[in-house]
């Protein structure tokens, strides 16, 4: 029988994937319109128990971009193309991953999966047990800094999330994160 958090998960994910359809298709069409290549950009992640697994997005930068977290990149805006940029601003690249919450890859909340080289937060996740959770499409880091966080300040929350989660907290930080995502605040690039 599934978890409440999980039912939940999949009663959001198909309320948003009916919901947001249309954009979705539109969003996609943009993309493969602006750029060359494919609309959706599939990145190896980290999951629960440290297990790999491919995440979708809407892919925002060039083909050939380096495989690292945007803020290692040198001079990460030329990388970005016009309908990435704001795709990456107002978050919309994400929406794909609600394939990943249906998989069960992801949980609406819990601590955004690290890619598969950021060896440094694995290591401090892993090393506090946060790497036994699902992680999420938006988490307590998110409200508190999203891009803006230093890594062991993201593992910090990551592990008070794993101390206190609740459903409770859940609704909470879904609705931090929509006022976030509003508001784009905390968001580098």
């Amino acid at each position: 029988m599934p978890s409440l958090k999980r039912l939940f998960d999949l009663v959001l994910a198909t309320i948003c994937t009916f919901l947001l359809a249309i954009p979705l298709v539109v969003i996609a069409c943009c993309v493969v319109l602006s750029s060359p290549g494919t609309a959706i950009y599939w990145s190896d992640r980290v999951g629960k128990n440290n297990k790999i697994f491919k995440m979708p997005k809407f892919r925002t930068m060039h083909l050939g971009t380096p495989e690292v977290a945007t803020h290692l990149l040198e001079n990460p805006e030329r990388y970005v193309f016009t309908v990435g940029r704001f795709l990456r601003k107002t978050s919309l690249d994400e929406l794909p991953q609600l394939y990943s919450i249906f998989k069960g890859d992801l949980s609406f909340v819990g601590p955004r999966p690290a890619l598969y080289n950021q060896h440094d937060l694995i290591a401090m996740r892993t090393a506090n047990g946060v790497h036994e959770l699902v992680p999420g499409l938006t988490g307590l880091a998110q409200i508190r800094g999203r891009d803006d966080l230093p890594v062991d300040r993201k593992v910090q929350y990551d592990t008070e999330y794993l101390r206190n989660q609740s459903f409770g907290l859940d609704l909470r930080i879904l609705a931090l994160t929509f006022l976030k995502v509003t508001l784009q605040d905390g968001v580098s690039h």
